[in-house]
């Protein structure tokens, strides 16, 4: 296999599986499907009825049997093209930065990973993830998180801004920690792209790296931005799917975070709080107001070995 074949083979393996992943996820595209399947299972696709919903959507009435070869085709990645992953998009009613998503990834980015399932290894001590991890080889120098919640009240997405100072000779990666709601992760500016290996620590992390657009010397500085889908399930009981908390085992400087809710779906009542540890209970908290775009706002100096973040409950 040459080398082009090679890209477009790894292209379209990479938009089935986020294409599978946006279908199996709770939410509208899921239950476009499912209310179409007599007794549906939660983690497995009907593609017949996948095929009814592109169907219903034909201007020229092509039938449902006749769409179940190109459905099946394109989950698998054996055959997924760009009017394919358009048909998709437009049945489903995709929202427009899920569809270019879709399109980045058939043409082939290492911008972006789709996280499609756990690769846990046994449960790591803090000391054996330093030892993950390696030497500090760069500080954070600032930090953004921005976070929407939809309206469905299930966080959708995050965009962070990323300033980071190298503390050693020849930086070209950073590691990158995530739990397993997320979906994927794309790189933007000052990444190059992400390490093919995607390795898990204990049950619910995620392990991988952002290679550098360039490699930075000692004292150095490079700013990055990427952005993070999820696929929570959408249990209001779960404290987990009503909270979105920063974890920081070493110290980060100039921390922001901004959580803001559809304008159809708002909060009753919002908290700043800590919390002791990743696993931990509530230490801290404070409720704090929304303001006129239905965000919540927090500005920290410093932020070292502590977990932080805001919560919200829903009437």
């Amino acid at each position: 296999m040459s080398a082009n074949e090679q890209a477009r083979w790894t292209g379209r393996r990479a938009a089935a599986d986020y294409l599978r992943q946006l279908l199996l996820k709770p939410g509208r595209y899921r239950n476009a499907w499912q209310v179409r399947v007599s007794h549906p299972r939660d983690g497995l696709l009907n593609q017949m009825a996948v095929a009814e919903v592109l169907a219903s959507d034909d201007v020229v009435g092509v039938m449902p049997y006749q769409l179940h070869a190109t459905v099946a085709d394109a989950l698998s990645g054996r055959q997924l093209t760009n009017e394919t992953l358009r048909r998709f998009a437009h049945s489903f009613g995709f929202a427009e930065h899920e569809e270019a998503r879709l399109q980045r990834l058939l043409a082939g980015s290492a911008r972006i990973s789709v996280l499609t399932g756990s690769h846990a290894v046994p449960k790591s001590a803090e000391l054996e993830l330093t030892q993950l991890l390696g030497p500090r080889k760069h500080e954070t120098l600032s930090l953004h998180d921005h976070v929407f919640v939809g309206g469905d009240g299930r966080i959708e997405r995050a965009h962070t801004l990323h300033v980071i100072e190298a503390i050693d000779h020849g930086v070209d990666r950073i590691p990158f920690l995530c739990d397993t709601n997320v979906l994927t992760i794309e790189v933007g500016a000052g990444g190059r792209e992400l390490t093919d290996q995607v390795r898990g620590v204990g049950d619910d992390v995620f392990f991988t790296e952002i290679l550098l657009a360039r490699t930075l010397e000692l004292g150095d500085t490079i700013g990055l931005e990427y952005w993070l889908t999820y696929r929570f399930p959408g249990d209001p009981d779960d404290t987990s799917e009503r909270e979105f908390r920063r974890a920081v085992m070493r110290r980060a400087a100039n921390l922001t975070m901004r959580v803001e809710f559809h304008p159809g779906k708002l909060p009753s009542r919002v908290w700043w709080a800590h919390w002791d540890g990743v696993d931990g209970r509530v230490v801290g908290e404070e409720q704090v107001t929304l303001d006129n775009q239905h965000s919540a706002h927090r500005y920290l100096h410093s932020l070292d070995r502590s977990v932080a973040g805001f919560r919200w409950a829903w009437d």
